[in-house]
């Protein structure tokens, strides 16, 4: 686990369960018709129940690089973004990538929340290069906090395994 201070604001990485953390928001890794099967998605639907599913179906179609919110059900943290991230292969990855992580913190200072948690979004069975990923992900979260009027005072990396943490750990050293 690292922490760095950011214009009073809390940035963190760290190796854990997603599903399980109090933050005011999780971000979910998501498809664009918000179909919660597998990956970190079907994790937080077996976790926080159907309730977020039935509210992800109301929404139906989230463009790539946008985001969502949803209800958490019965997990600690309060609400659900879902990030709909890049497959590798489409097309400007890192740019739909960073649009996803913009939006989702966008949504969440729009609900006035003060803490994310976030995965490595796209990292996973979408197979951007986790390098990538961790690149664009901790730079648009800094660029966030240094230059926007935000009332998010805690925003972290809660990562699921020791190779993505790696690469996130190597971005958070160049801050």
């Amino acid at each position: 686990m690292e922490e760095k201070t950011i214009k009073g604001k809390t940035l963190k990485i760290m190796l854990g369960d997603i599903t399980e953390r109090d933050t005011d928001a999780i971000v979910n890794a998501a498809n664009n018709y918000l179909k919660h099967g597998g990956g970190v998605a079907g994790a937080i639907v077996r976790k926080g129940g159907q309730i977020i599913q039935q509210e992800s179906d109301r929404i139906g179609f989230v463009p790539t690089g946008s985001a969502a919110i949803t209800t958490a059900g019965s997990l600690k943290a309060k609400f659900v973004i879902h990030a709909v991230g890049p497959k590798w292969g489409e097309g400007d990855e890192e740019n739909k990538l960073k649009n996803a992580v913009l939006n989702s913190l966008k949504l969440a200072d729009t609900y006035k929340l003060k803490s994310i948690s976030f995965p490595g979004v796209s990292s996973g069975i979408y197979g951007c290069p986790k390098d990538m990923v961790a690149k664009v992900m901790v730079k648009t979260a800094v660029d966030y906090l240094n230059f926007q009027d935000t009332g998010i005072d805690y925003v972290e990396f809660c990562l699921f395994d020791e190779e993505t943490y790696r690469y996130f750990k190597e971005e958070f050293d160049k801050i």
